[in-house]
């Protein structure tokens, strides 16, 4: 490209002149515009959010763009804007494995997974609402009980599963037994699958819904599925059976109780009985104690319900809530107390960022935003120490546990949430013991060559900001 075509064009990019960018480009015939002046074309394409032109004339010259990080980069931010996250994310990963570190593009990587994550969860939860919708239309009462579905591969037997639901198949005087006692007809297709296979906890153990509860806003959870008997704890007339819940906890007296829930007793899912009588084919409901015993239904049947079982991964938010954490550490503001120590150091530069370096490393390797007991968040706890000290060198014991809690803790915006307490009491005694913090009467301090140990291990993650 001419030297002073080029000057100008970098001069109305400064200027956010993208119209005229285009416009003279254009002019130059198709068959001369080499590698810059097409890369300068869908640059200014991409700032005029003509995403689908940047992304055309970019792969007019992918081939010479395979080692240029811009080119990735351009292309990545066209396809994150046309919302195809897929190919935005392998853009960005290749222009950060050939300039890496760049702010740039670790931030659109970060955005780009996100929106990924978001989608793919998206994706599924329709397709498990789809799946459950079409098991409605296709299984209903009178078919053969699960015909056509592989039961052998429906079932988790854990050792927790096998002690607490498990139990021989009920006999046929056994089932009349506990109907009597229940005072319900059981479905035919919860006999037919507790003859193969007497209670347990599934592999699918989430169902999607189209309205909230207490556990969620798109589906509900189960532990497990209650079988026919009264030995394993969780079986129907057990001691955690149906008659216990309806009687102990106030369950409304509908039906059956036959799954508990994650919630430890605060939802339960059961047949209920008011349409079809105590001898016919009970829908499938669940009712929320958290909402005032609030009844959602779920499945015409229990076959539907059993068949309409999906994974938990399908709404698995892990992915979204490490962006989120990401974003916390990289942008929310320090609470009055770390701001205020922060200040005060002279020792190292940039201290406020060295602490957002260390927790984005958190951050990365947990999913989340949490101190515990590895080495990160030991050095956190030291960090956070010294920096206290330094400013408040007459601090006691209790004094400190006291005032933790108020740097990252509980600290706002940039706040871990929460903090067991065992581990700052573990954490303080196992430097006092290893030398590293003296007493000096009532006074606690980071001894010289604990200090001097910090600050290369600070001085290492400076040069990463």
């Amino acid at each position: 490209m001419d030297k002073n075509l080029l000057e100008q064009l970098n001069l109305w990019h400064e200027e956010d002149e993208f119209e005229q960018i285009i416009a003279r480009i254009l002019e130059i015939p198709e068959q001369d515009r080499d590698y810059d002046c097409i890369s300068h074309l869908a640059r200014a394409m991409n700032n005029l959010e003509r995403y689908e032109e940047a992304l055309q004339q970019l792969l007019t010259i992918e081939k010479q763009g395979g080692s240029d990080p811009l080119w990735h980069f351009r292309a990545g931010y066209a396809y994150y804007y046309l919302e195809q996250y897929e190919d935005a994310v392998r853009e960005f990963e290749i222009a950060d494995q050939l300039a890496p570190k760049d702010r740039a593009t670790l931030s659109f990587l970060v955005e780009s997974r996100y929106g990924l994550a978001v989608m793919n969860r998206k994706r599924k939860q329709s397709l498990a609402l789809q799946a459950r919708n079409e098991q409605g239309r296709k299984y209903g009462a009178g078919k053969i009980p699960f015909e056509g579905f592989d039961l052998t591969s429906f079932w988790d037997d854990s050792d927790y599963a096998l002690k607490q639901y498990v139990s021989e198949p009920p006999t046929d005087e056994l089932i009349a037994s506990i109907e009597q006692e229940l005072g319900y007809k059981l479905p035919a297709s919860y006999i037919a699958m507790m003859k193969l296979h007497n209670g347990g906890v599934p592999v699918n153990t989430c169902f999607p819904t189209e309205e909230a509860t207490s556990w969620a806003e798109d589906h509900i959870a189960i532990t497990g599925i209650m079988g026919i008997g009264r030995d394993k704890p969780y079986s129907l007339c057990a001691e955690f059976g149906s008659q216990f819940m309806i009687e102990e906890w106030g369950y409304p007296d509908i039906g059956v109780v036959i799954c508990d829930c994650p919630s430890a007793g605060h939802d339960v899912v059961m047949l209920d009985y008011r349409k079809c009588g105590r001898h016919g084919e009970p829908e499938v409901v669940h009712v929320d104690q958290e909402c005032d015993y609030e009844i959602t239904f779920l499945a015409e049947n229990f076959e539907v319900f059993a068949r309409s079982l999906v994974h938990h991964d399908v709404y698995d938010t892990s992915e979204e809530g490490k962006y989120e954490a990401l974003q916390k550490v990289a942008h929310e503001e320090f609470s009055p107390l770390l701001s205020e120590l922060c200040a005060r150091v002279t020792e190292v530069d940039n201290m406020e960022e060295i602490i957002r370096t260390i927790c984005t490393r958190i951050v990365e390797e947990k999913g989340y935003f949490a101190f515990h007991a590895d080495e990160l968040s030991t050095l956190m706890y030291d960090l956070q120490f010294w920096l206290y000290t330094k400013s408040y060198p007459d601090t006691s014991r209790e004094q400190y546990l006291k005032d933790y809690s108020k740097m990252i803790a509980f600290g706002g915006s940039f706040s871990t949430g929460g903090y067991a307490p065992g581990f700052i009491t573990d954490w303080l005694d196992d430097r006092i013991r290893q030398g590293m913090i003296g007493r000096t009467s009532d006074a606690l301090t980071f001894k010289d060559a604990a200090t001097k140990q910090l600050l290369e291990k600070l001085k290492a993650f400076a040069s990463a900001t």
